[in-house]
């Protein structure tokens, strides 16, 4: 690293003035999993000092992705997955080629 480079904060190495964020202290107020197919969806509502969310987690054999839903943003959020499968009901599956 030269002289004028900061480190990366995707490197192992964090250097000189490192200051790791604090850990927030989280509340769980529910789980839920569902499992579909090959992956599974974990479902978590909590409660930390900033607010209530929905963290979602997939889970497809070990490798994990996760979104945060902010508890304000919740209802907006299952409005569009409402209309998401509403479409999916009215919709028909193209036919499959066999």
């Amino acid at each position: 690293m030269n002289a004028n480079e900061s480190p990366s904060p995707y490197s192992g190495n964090q250097g000189y003035g490192y200051h790791p964020k604090p850990l927030v202290v989280e509340d769980t107020l529910r789980t839920e999993t569902i499992q579909i197919e090959r992956k599974a969806f974990i479902f978590t509502l909590k409660d930390n000092p900033r607010g209530r969310l929905l963290r979602i987690t997939e889970d497809v054999n070990g490798r994990r992705d996760t979104i945060i839903i902010p508890a304000t943003g919740l209802e907006d959020f299952r409005r569009a997955l409402e209309e998401m499968l509403t479409t999916s009901i009215a919709t028909p599956l193209p036919p499959t080629s066999g």
